[in-house]
């Protein structure tokens, strides 16, 4: 069965290379290696080789027994920019992406990047991607410059991803309040995982997923705190009739149903709770490579170390991907 790293990034050259002729937001520095820099509310991505050379990452790949790579762009995304900025970096990220598929289709799968500032032409880009790019989905960001992912706004692009089967995957990006959270990285180590639960809970509760059931969401590192409050989104659901208004199932069967959660939570106890919430079905094997916080052979020491039967193993290094990803045998 091959291993499959469902989460991980990449910053495309032709990216890169459009920013400041596209008259982008970002503020760009370099490190003392050479490495371009990317500065927004409290982070930053130091973009190395892994981040920018797809040879040398495949390379990386093979010395750690990586057979496929579910690569995506990361923070900040291209919604901070202008709507029409947005959409032009969206494009050539996606194009970008088609290209290494095409080049090595056996080594890396893209997930789209949408300009999500701009829902109608999030649309457009995602049947694109989806269409004649032949990408299995997208991924999403927590919030969208302040606004949650369950607007009535993003809905045509669940429509559009309904329809086509599609995986939504959810990262996390700079929550609000992110002014409280400057200092000791805590916007990356804490916020995150916040915004990413606020971001599941909310698309539960608005009953976005139940009125688009065909699509499979995946939320990063390991679904932010959603296993282990799982249990007070359901006390909610029962004790406030405001939680019930749009959904007629506990959210936990919503949340064990329809999402995945990957495994950039290298902590067996942690990932054994995961387990114990969602079936060792919907976890996924994630590595957030090449990122400062992020390991490969984290990611494959922990799911190794797993009391878990080799069937389950096998089928969170690889195996499950494969499914939602519907990757021929």
């Amino acid at each position: 069965m091959p291993v499959i790293d469902f989460h991980n990034h990449f910053y495309p050259p032709e990216y890169l290379a459009a920013l400041e002729p596209s008259g982008s937001a970002l503020h760009i520095t370099h490190d003392d290696d050479g490495n371009p820099v990317v500065h927004y509310p409290g982070d930053y991505n130091v973009m190395v080789r892994g981040h920018r050379d797809i040879a040398y990452r495949q390379d990386v790949l093979d010395r750690h027994g990586i057979d496929i790579q579910v690569i995506s762009l990361t923070t900040p995304g291209t919604h901070v920019e202008t709507p029409a900025v947005a959409t032009k970096l969206a494009a050539i990220t996606n194009d970008a992406f088609a290209r290494i598929h095409a080049e090595r289709p056996t080594r890396f799968v893209p997930l789209a990047t949408l300009p999500l500032c701009d829902p109608g032409a999030s649309v457009a880009e995602f049947l694109r991607a989806t269409g004649p790019l032949k990408m299995p989905g997208a991924m999403l960001f927590s919030n969208v410059n302040g606004t949650g992912l369950d607007d009535p706004r993003f809905w045509p692009i669940y429509e559009a991803a309904n329809d086509r089967d599609a995986v939504l995957m959810i990262h996390p990006t700079y929550p609000l309040g992110v002014e409280a959270m400057r200092e000791y990285w805590l916007m990356p180590l804490n916020g995150f995982l916040f915004d990413t639960t606020l971001a599941a809970s909310k698309l539960v509760f608005s009953g976005v997923v139940k009125r688009y059931p065909r699509i499979t969401w995946v939320l990063g590192h390991l679904g932010g705190t959603i296993p282990y409050l799982a249990e007070r989104l359901d006390r909610g659901w029962r004790a406030f009739e405001e939680c019930r208004t749009h959904i007629d199932e506990a959210p936990t069967t919503y949340l064990k149903r329809h999402f995945y959660y990957d495994t950039v939570n290298f902590a067996a106890g942690p990932l054994k709770l995961a387990i114990d919430f969602a079936g060792a079905d919907h976890i996924l094997a994630g590595s957030d490579y090449p990122h400062q916080i992020g390991s490969i052979p984290l990611m494959l020491e922990a799911v190794r170390a797993l009391p878990i039967s080799d069937q389950d193993r096998h089928g969170i290094l690889g195996g499950h991907a494969r499914k939602i990803l519907r990757m021929a045998d």
